[in-house]
């Protein structure tokens, strides 16, 4: 239990900077070293195999992210629901969550697999992908989407783990399998030549590798997350909580996608070299993105486990502090890449056309992308108390419909490849903006409901007023006073509203007992009154 302990993080009691800091750094290399092992793929084929083989390769990041975000989001449910349950102190609780999150990555991943298999070169028709390319775009695809099951399952069992504030060992395992990444990539395209199958098979064979590896993880936890192959099986309470975090935000993530796609779509139309140079630009962005992404993923866990433990005042902390930490990494970031934005585009091809589309990019979005990342800390910080609808909502219209719109017809007026990104930026700003609104919103409700709610349980305890479990049923009201502005308006809003806070027990219950319901999970517009991802792998969810 010691060790155990070591590698966890207490994020309901003290300082909040120092352990948001410890907590994110190993996601940040965790991030970068994935997106490094990922773009050594690019960089191979477009090194090694030639700019035909580099678009092809590039073309497919935004289809692979629509298709694959919907279970990373189902991991984000899994990482919310264990962490409160870890802020409550339920270990049973917890349990019933690993092994049902198990097997819900493992059919998820397999539906992935078919889908994209049987799908990508339908896909990459609608998309306009260039005849020259589609082929090889086509077979990169069919070949990737067999490693599903098996990402899948890594992003769930690494969810897992960080929801307790683990998240050193996920990060050994991306370096052992991003090892094994490089060198069958070097392996399989020079050597053997396999082209753009050779880098595919060597992603596959490295998500094997970091699946078992975390699977030995959690068969070998001695704490909240320890599995058993004996013990798998879908709990029904447990899989309907994941679902409704993890949903949401699996849509949210894939509404993004979506949008890329459409924007890749419109690339597509513009020839091969843009193409490739688009593709390199996005793998640069991914490197920001994903050291953003550490901060989202901190707002989650340290949101759901303040929560589960019933310390609302913190949650309003973390969120400060990720907000600050984010600015700082995303804003310091892109002014870096974009001073270095030449020689990084170089690593990705030789050919001058390709490097100068790429810089195109970079140019537009890299001095407001650390505004993606307020928008991620904002929606990390509304999922850690287990409401996604709203945010997924803000989400579809100020990322997807206003790129959507944007493209046909912004971009249709002015047909520039830079009026086509600057579609980025601006939706960045428009979603962050309403997504700060509603958090404010959230907030102020649920803390004048938790007082209410604590009122009311000490003056149950003196024996003014009696209630029933969860119910504002007043018998002796303390006075007229508190009867109004707290009870019954309470009460009211509660029922309309569906507030996970309407419950008078007292803070001290576990949240998470079988025979009470948990906080945030009776809601049913997931508006308190306030989508992962990661991806984890969502490099491209901005």
């Amino acid at each position: 239990m010691a060790s155990a302990t070591k590698k966890n993080i207490d994020m309901i009691n003290g300082p909040l900077l120092k352990k948001l800091i410890v907590f994110s750094v190993p996601l940040i290399l965790s991030g970068v070293l994935q997106l490094l092992f990922n773009a050594a793929d690019v960089v191979v084929v477009g090194q090694f195999a030639g700019t035909e083989s580099l678009a092809g390769v590039g073309s497919t990041g935004s289809l692979v992210n629509l298709i694959t975000n919907l279970t990373i989001g189902l991991a984000v449910g899994a990482n919310v629901v264990m962490a409160r349950a870890i802020g409550a102190q339920s270990r049973e609780k917890a349990s019933k969550i690993v092994h049902t999150s198990v097997i819900v990555a493992v059919a998820g991943g397999v539906i992935v697999a078919l889908i994209g298999y049987f799908m990508s070169a339908t896909f990459l028709t609608l998309m306009k992908t260039d005849p020259e390319v589609i082929d090889k775009a086509t077979l990169y695809l069919e070949i990737y989407f067999l490693g599903s099951p098996a990402s899948v399952l890594y992003n769930f069992g690494a969810s897992l783990l960080r929801a307790k504030g683990d998240t050193k060992r996920p990060l050994y395992f991306l370096i052992i399998a991003g090892v094994i990444n490089v060198v069958l990539n070097l392996f399989f395209v020079i050597v053997l030549n396999m082209d753009v199958a050779g880098v595919a098979v060597a992603t596959v064979i490295s998500q094997a590798v970091s699946a078992v590896l975390v699977v030995i993880c959690l068969i070998k936890d001695k704490d909240y997350c320890k599995m058993s192959f004996r013990k798998l099986r879908v709990h029904g309470k447990e899989f309907i909580e994941i679902l409704r975090v993890g949903l949401p935000a699996g849509v949210y993530s894939s509404l993004f996608s979506l949008s890329n796609v459409i924007i890749q779509s419109a690339v597509n139309g513009f020839g091969k070299a843009v193409m490739a140079g688009n593709s390199a630009g996005s793998n640069l962005e991914g490197f920001v993105y994903i050291s953003m992404n550490a901060f989202y993923n901190a707002a989650i866990t340290f949101t759901g486990q303040n929560y589960g433990a019933r310390k609302y005042e913190r949650i309003k902390r973390v969120f400060l502090d990720c907000l600050l930490l984010v600015t700082v990494v995303g804003a310091v970031l892109g002014v870096v890449f974009l001073l270095f934005s030449r020689f990084l585009s170089s690593l990705y091809s030789p050919d001058p056309e390709v490097i100068n589309y790429s810089i195109t990019r970079l140019k537009v979005d890299l001095p407001l992308y650390f505004t993606c990342g307020v928008m991620e800390v904002l929606v990390g910080v509304l999922r850690g108390m287990g409401y996604s609808i709203v945010p997924m909502i803000i989400s579809f219209l100020g990322a997807c419909v206003f790129r959507i719109v944007w493209v046909f017809t912004v971009f249709e007026t002015w047909h520039f490849l830079w009026v086509l990104y600057v579609s980025y930026p601006v939706s960045w700003i428009l979603t962050s903006a309403a997504h700060f609104l509603t958090y404010v919103v959230s907030y102020k409700k649920v803390m004048k409901k938790a007082a209410c709610a604590q009122l009311n349980s000490q003056t149950a305890a003196n024996g003014v007023s009696d209630f029933t479990d969860g119910d504002f049923m007043e018998t002796q009201p303390v006075n007229q006073e508190n009867d109004k502005t707290c009870t019954q308006p309470i009460m009211d809003s509660c029922e309309s509203l569906s507030v996970p806070l309407c419950d008078v027990n007292s803070a001290s219950e576990n949240p998470f007992s079988e025979e009470e319901p948990s906080l945030g999970h009776n809601e049913r517009e997931n508006f308190p009154d306030g989508e992962n991802p990661s991806k984890e792998d969502a490099r491209q969810a901005g």
